[in-house]
């Protein structure tokens, strides 16, 4: 079990080179030239990301919770595997919608 500031160092760590890495990469690729983006285009991938983003947290919150619920029935209830499992994969389809409309409105 690893101290609670060694955890802390390594969220932080963790979050921060999610946050730098992508600028790094992408500062690395910088055309010279600043090209205009217009208001709606912005808007439309602001409205992407929202939906990919709030859909993956909805499909982690709703396996978080069948998980723990499937892991209890299953303690009790070996030969309901397959209907534990289908109820856990269900709300990938969510993250799975978000990502379509997402490519729907960068489309």
């Amino acid at each position: 079990m690893i101290s609670k500031r060694l955890a802390k160092y390594l969220f932080f760590g963790t979050f921060l080179g999610v946050l730098l890495i992508p600028a790094a990469a992408f500062a690395a690729d910088a055309a010279p030239a600043v090209a205009a983006v217009s208001m709606g285009a912005a808007i439309k991938t602001l409205g992407a990301a929202l939906a990919m983003g709030m859909s993956a947290l909805g499909a982690g919150w709703a396996q978080a919770r069948i998980g723990s619920a499937g892991q209890g029935t299953l303690a009790e209830r070996p030969e309901e595997r397959v209907f534990v499992l289908t109820l856990t994969a269900l709300p990938e389809v969510i993250a799975l919608l978000g990502f379509v409309m997402a490519i729907i409105l960068n489309g």
